[in-house]
């Protein structure tokens, strides 16, 4: 049974992963050859443009980056996101004081 359990769990994992969207301020060129629909000279236009011009806002300003216009953004879409970066590091408890 624990067995079962743990082949279960790896799959949801996996499945999880594959259904993940990719952040678009933060996937290398190799990550974003995985969307559907992103080859090797757009991903790599991507990366380009967001090292030159700083992270996209929102997934629109993909327009910007030559190589994608409407029609391919609106089949990116489902597939991307974007988020300003990483996460804020948590703030310091303060210690408790001293009896």
């Amino acid at each position: 049974m624990k067995k079962l359990f743990a082949v279960l769990a790896g799959l949801l994992f996996i499945c999880n992963a594959a259904w993940a969207a990719v952040n678009i301020n933060t996937a290398t060129a190799q990550q974003l050859e995985a969307v559907k629909g992103l080859g090797p000279v757009k991903a790599k236009a991507i990366v380009d443009y967001r090292a030159k011009n700083g992270p996209f806002k929102t997934v629109d300003d993909l327009k910007k980056v030559s190589g994608i216009g409407d029609k391919t953004l609106e089949k990116l879409r489902k597939e991307l996101v974007v988020s300003g970066g990483p996460a804020p590091a948590a703030k310091a408890k303060p210690a408790a004081p001293a009896k």
